[in-house]
């Protein structure tokens, strides 16, 4: 049995699993199925839907909805009311139910800024940052930074958060990079 806390007005189905040292505040619902690892944080009114999977350490900021069909890899943050969708073509009076939705992954490290839309079907590259208020409706490079309606790249980041030159020598932690066609890796590590 995992050790978390839950403040009294969070509601947690059955069914789930939730890691060591997670905390769920008030009026979160987290719904069967949902799979969340150690050390997470989830503000005041977040909805984690059925079946989805959250890594371990990420930090789910307030008002944010993470439906069937998205899944965080583990230190991924969510900021203030953003969006993620799971079905391209809604009707409220025909349903698709699980089987439609599309898929939606948010790599290792990668933040979304407030009020930021994750158009679903789409992979959100690792250490990416998405900038408040942007609207990404296609796939997101590692380390890329975007920005905009729709969102379009505008540079790359640090693993650290820091913008990068175009040297793509991080200033604050030394960190070296280089470009291949996923986005950018350390010079140190050729994975992707």
């Amino acid at each position: 049995m995992s050790e978390y806390f839950a403040h009294p007005t969070a509601v947690i189905d059955d069914d789930v699993e939730i890691g060591d040292g997670t905390k769920i505040w008030h009026f979160t619902h987290i719904q069967s199925g949902a799979r969340i690892g150690a050390g997470c944080s989830f503000g005041q009114n977040v909805n984690v839907s059925n079946n989805v999977t959250i890594g371990e350490g990420c930090k789910v900021q307030n008002n944010v909805s993470l439906y069937e069909g998205v899944e965080l890899e583990d230190y991924v943050f969510c900021g203030p009311s953003c969006v993620f969708t799971n079905d391209l073509t809604p009707r409220a009076k025909y349903p698709k139910g699980h089987a439609g939705y599309k898929k939606t992954l948010v790599k290792e490290g990668a933040s979304i800024g407030a009020n930021a839309t994750i158009v679903c079907g789409h992979i959100i590259g690792k250490w990416s940052l998405i900038a408040a208020g942007a609207v990404v409706s296609s796939n997101v490079p590692a380390h890329a930074l975007m920005v905009g309606v729709p969102a379009k790249q505008k540079g790359w980041v640090c693993e650290c958060g820091g913008l990068l030159p175009e040297g793509l020598q991080c200033m604050q932690c030394g960190r070296q990079y280089k470009e291949t066609k996923y986005g950018l890796v350390e010079e140190s590590n050729t994975q992707n």
